[in-house]
């Protein structure tokens, strides 16, 4: 049987975002904020397939075994809008879910090669990367 289990970075205030979020202004600003533990680590910049990180310990060994044990991401449509502009292609190795309320047209990625779109009427869950 799957597990759901519940990854997020959220300040001591209780919030996600900051204020005033938009693809030129991911998380409000505050990401540097909420994630500066994790911009340290090795293993997080390993798994954006980016260079970076000053070190491997503890921190990085989570990050890992987070990455590893995912098996799909479910994000809000503003998560999914702020990061596309900034994300590198094949970011994420399982299938992604954006949830929002929204009918509209949207970008799927057919195995890393070609964009279609394609119109949808779902309301809840919507598959975009296969």
């Amino acid at each position: 049987m799957s597990k759901i289990i519940f990854d997020s970075g959220i300040s001591l205030d209780g919030f996600f975002a900051g204020d005033n979020r938009s693809p030129s202004n991911p998380m409000g600003g505050i990401s540097g904020k909420i994630h500066q533990w994790m911009f340290k680590q090795k293993a997080f910049w390993k798994n954006i397939k980016m260079e970076g990180g000053e070190e491997y310990g503890a921190d990085s060994k989570l990050i890992d075994d987070v990455f590893a044990r995912t098996g799909s991401y479910i994000m809000g449509k503003r998560m999914f809008e702020e990061g596309e502009v900034a994300w590198v292609e094949d970011l994420y190795e399982a299938n992604v879910y954006v949830l929002t309320h929204e009918n509209k047209v949207v970008r799927i990625l057919f195995n890393n090669f070609s964009m279609q779109d394609l119109w949808t009427n779902f309301s809840f869950t919507l598959p975009l990367f296969f």
